[in-house]
């Protein structure tokens, strides 16, 4: 059994003083808080134009969002339409090649894309026949290269089939997230996520033996009546299909953000604090013991692999999508809710499905809320970028007079609590602080409210 070092009397003192609502900082300033008073459509197509002119790269990163599920997951924060109804897929395919083609209009070049993630929702919904026909659009009836550009995609293991499996590797496709969470009947019964590691495995080996060669196993830690023997048993299933990345995510209880859905549960069910934080130290050790490296936040890879081998080189990346080897400077997001970040500004699509479509048959770009970023949020936001990437980031003196609202009373008390080092302009995480690093980010957030009590976002432990 696998005990949980971490469960001190100091460690409960920080999350005391530490736990409280946070960002998960995938774009700085984060979406809740981003000033839209002058964001116009207009707006953010030449931050679009600046991005080009600025960095001289035809190289752009998609993401597609696409939301269909067949039932509801109560741990869910993602924004996702709920039918069984299969003929949402036509339109909604037509409604993507569309809304690409538009940005392919703004755009002064025939992009180049060099990395592509399709993420839902449950993209695995989609029949091969139509996921095939919005890939040929994409690409133009070319097979991309896999060593040329990153093609990955969600997948729920009861309804991924080795034809979905066999068609997007065809296309260039060699990495897949599969999302399990828990394998504790219990767990699963609580979250309506109910899948068998037999079914698991049977897709993971499937996809290894057509050739994917970086498998990734989505987990959950803090969900309701899971405890530590749940999170052993998981972490041991999960160890034994040896996936490439391991993702092990804090469940985000935001109700008040998301509806009822996640209120599916007595909320009495869920570990908290100290209790919560003790699952994720103890699924970590039992990582690390098997070989794996701990990647950025909440994300773990093997040595080999090509995320582990960016954060060694300090080369990693951060966007919506996650962590990512690729550093394009353009990021667009098609579909609905799906969210594209020009380097100077940022843009989210609308979250109604029919609003979505009827915009976009009507040749408008669907958004409906954004935020240009000034000379102080870039650079404040690479800042972020490097604490969530690289555990450090340069500060300067200068900077600290230049940007007064850098909480330096709160960086020095975090440096006497052991969470990072502050010496000669350069701030690191230490290990200890590791588990706090959404908080010294926030250090530099000059647009959180003041005291920070609203409930705009999940607890940063």
């Amino acid at each position: 059994m696998y005990f949980c070092l971490m469960r001190t009397n100091r460690l409960k003192q920080l999350i005391e003083k530490y736990n409280t609502s946070g960002p998960r900082y995938t774009s700085y300033p984060s979406v809740p808080l981003w000033k839209t008073e002058n964001f116009t459509l207009n707006n953010w197509t030449e931050s679009i134009l600046q991005n080009c002119e600025h960095f001289s790269s035809q190289n752009i990163s998609l993401y597609l969002h696409l939301p269909f599920c067949e039932s509801l997951c109560t741990f869910c924060g993602c924004h996702k339409y709920i039918t069984k109804n299969h003929n949402h897929e036509a339109p909604y395919i037509t409604a993507l090649i569309k809304e690409f083609e538009i940005y392919k209009s703004v755009l002064p070049y025939a992009p180049n894309i060099k990395e592509l993630h399709l993420g839902g929702g449950t993209p695995t919904f989609f029949s091969v026949e139509e996921l095939r026909r919005l890939l040929n659009h994409l690409f133009d009836n070319q097979i991309p290269d896999p060593n040329e550009c990153a093609l990955s995609f969600e997948a729920h293991p009861n309804n991924t089939t080795d034809e979905h499996l066999k068609v997007l590797f065809s296309y260039g496709f060699r990495r897949l997230s599969l999302g399990i969470q828990d394998y504790d009947p219990i767990v699963q019964k609580a979250i309506h996520r109910i899948l068998s590691f037999d079914q698991v495995k049977q897709v993971h080996e499937t996809a290894k033996n057509i050739g994917y060669t970086s498998i990734s196993h989505d987990l959950v830690y803090g969900l309701p009546k899971q405890d530590m023997n749940a999170i052993v048993d998981t972490v041991k299933k999960t160890i034994q299909l040896k996936p490439e990345r391991i993702s092990l995510y804090s469940y985000a209880h935001v109700p008040w953000i998301k509806g009822n859905g996640q209120r599916g549960f007595d909320e009495n069910d869920l570990p908290q604090d100290d209790e919560k934080r003790a699952l994720y130290e103890c699924a970590k050790a039992m990582l690390l013991d098997a070989g794996y490296l701990e990647i950025g936040m909440d994300h773990f890879a093997l040595p080999d692999d090509e995320l582990a081998k960016a954060f060694t080189a300090k080369k990693l990346h951060r966007n919506f999508m996650g962590y990512t080897t690729q550093d394009t400077s353009t990021l667009i997001g098609l579909g609905m809710s799906a969210i594209s970040d020009s380097w100077f500004g940022f843009a989210q699509n609308s979250k109604s499905l029919p609003h979505y479509l009827e915009q976009v048959n009507d040749n408008q770009l669907p958004v409906i809320k954004g935020h240009l970023l000034s000379e102080e949020d870039l650079t404040i936001r690479q800042k972020i970028l490097d604490l969530m990437c690289h555990f450090e980031t340069r500060l300067t003196q200068k900077e600290i007079i230049d940007f007064p609202f850098i909480r330096v009373d709160l960086i020095k008390d975090m440096e006497n609590d052991g969470l990072l080092i502050f010496e000669n302009d350069l701030l690191v995480v230490t290990p200890q602080g590791v588990p706090f690093v959404r908080n010294i980010c926030m250090c530099f957030d000059q647009y959180l409210p003041e005291n920070n009590t609203s409930q705009m976002f999940s607890k940063t432990i």
